[in-house]
């Protein structure tokens, strides 16, 4: 007799991708998934699962070229730089008109309520709402509004939503967590695509963030406005408290460390080079994960899953959406060792 899964697919933007290579492996080694619950892309892939149009899903997604991807960036400098009404206007022509109780198996999306500062299941009603709810990642996607609430996202909260499936007297909950720090040994797998591809998307992605209000400046561009500075303001006095008789030398800043290599600015000293997130919406991504990789750590070690597949966040950025075939693959074989090892160790 199979065993009954309790599945839960955690959040991670792009990445979540890998949860139908996890959900196709589940299949393939005999599981029955019986319940599912989601945040995120997790409630995204897991809501088009029990509606039973995962494969449909998957073949579109797989299909997109450069130019697919652009049409279906509708781009929005109110609260979020997508609208998303591209994205999920297609999905909702896969999945269809459904309801979450008309489902084939019991499901949960998870987002959050900014208004009341709550976490929101959603376990009936529009399943589009839901997952477009659920997948509302701030300042990329726009949020959702709901009577007066404003849902976003519900990795904000909850990452990775365990409690959902703890009732549901399934034989295993497994989950798939996105934002592993400790699989070394993953590689993304290499799939060629045109070699314009990949830096158009990035350029893409750069545009945005040069739109909203902080964009870190390059090293050239801090010497060149520093010279312009130095220009309107040469005929000043640069430090009008000193008199003329002060010791010249006291006058002068301290000397910077030597470092060769290091730009250097007109007035000669060291400008940093450029470390970090290079825009505002880099910034707010990074800043989430970090905060969902430990949010997610303490789900796990409140309620320990049967099974944990782990899906290591270093493998592609949170907007990388354009890699879905790899993302596949490499959920599969995670999902694949995995099992193996849970497998092996009850033989």
């Amino acid at each position: 007799m199979k065993k009954r899964v309790a599945l839960v697919l955690g959040a991670g933007g792009a990445r979540g991708y890998a949860h139908i290579g996890v959900i196709e492996e589940i299949e393939r080694r005999g599981y029955d998934i019986a319940c599912i619950a989601g945040c995120s892309m997790g409630a995204v892939v897991g809501g088009i699962y029990a509606a039973g149009k995962l494969d449909d899903y998957r073949n579109w997604i797989e299909s997109l070229d450069y130019l697919d991807v652009l049409r279906l960036v509708d781009v929005s400098f109110r609260l979020g730089a997508i609208r998303g009404e591209k994205i999920f206007g297609q999905i909702r022509k896969i999945v269809g008109d459904i309801n979450i109780e008309d489902l084939r198996i019991p499901y949960t999306a998870v987002c959050t309520d900014l208004t009341n500062q709550q976490e929101i299941w959603f376990q009936e009603g529009c399943l589009h709402q839901a997952m477009r709810a659920s997948a509302a990642i701030p300042s990329l996607f726009t949020p959702v509004m709901q009577g007066n609430r404003m849902l976003v996202d519900g990795g904000i909260l909850n990452p990775l939503p365990i409690v959902p499936v703890v009732s549901s007297h399934c034989d295993l909950i497994i989950a798939v967590n996105l934002n592993s720090t400790n699989q070394k040994h993953y590689q993304l797998p290499v799939i060629e695509r045109p070699a314009a591809f990949r830096m158009r998307f990035d350029n893409l992605i750069s545009s945005l963030g040069s739109h909203l209000p902080f964009r870190r400046k390059p090293a050239e561009e801090l010497m060149r406005l520093e010279q312009q500075t130095l220009a309107s303001t040469s005929t000043i006095d640069p430090n009008p408290w000193l008199s003329d008789t002060a010791d010249p030398e006291a006058q002068q800043p301290a000397a910077a460390p030597e470092n060769p290599g290091a730009p250097k600015s007109a007035t000669g000293s060291f400008i940093i080079d450029n470390v970090g997130p290079a825009s505002l919406l880099d910034l707010i991504n990074q800043s989430f994960e970090v905060m969902q990789t430990s949010l997610a750590q303490y789900k796990i070690a409140g309620y320990p899953p049967d099974i944990l597949i782990n899906v290591p966040k270093r493998v592609c950025r949170f907007f990388e959406f354009y890699k879905a075939p790899e993302l596949i693959a490499l959920g599969r074989e995670i999902a694949r060792d995995t099992l193996e090892n849970y497998e092996s160790e009850r033989r």
